[in-house]
């Protein structure tokens, strides 16, 4: 068993973000129509299997955690709601939300500051 734990760890090592990628270019076939509320779940259930097989943590994974800080910034929320409940507030809809989660992700990932200039 720690033979293959090892080997999924190998394999998967660096792709939260790659994985991101590819839900955006596709939503609707990883989480079945464009929801912010659904990519949260599916991340969460990511995270969860993870933690079940005992994985360790990516760097990438690591990072990811400070999107939530990064969004509370942008948005001045001091309150515990998650990073998609903030963006779904300030969206349209569901479809908006998820559109905004890739500009806003985009933005973290480029180390942009989150509060204005």
């Amino acid at each position: 068993m720690t033979e293959v734990r090892q080997r999924i760890a190998e394999v998967q090592s660096e792709y939260l973000y790659e994985m991101l990628q590819e839900i955006k270019k596709r939503p609707g076939m990883y989480l079945g129509k464009c929801s912010i509320t659904r990519l949260r779940m599916l991340l969460d259930g990511y995270g969860l299997a993870q933690c079940e097989l005992g994985l360790p943590r990516t760097d990438q994974e690591r990072e990811f955690n400070g999107f939530q800080d990064w969004i509370q910034q942008k948005f001045n929320i001091t309150s515990s709601h998650g990073w998609d409940s903030i963006i779904l507030f300030y969206s349209a809809d569901e479809r908006d939300a998820l559109d905004n989660f890739f500009k806003l992700f985009e933005k973290f990932q480029n180390g942009e500051s989150p509060l204005p200039n």
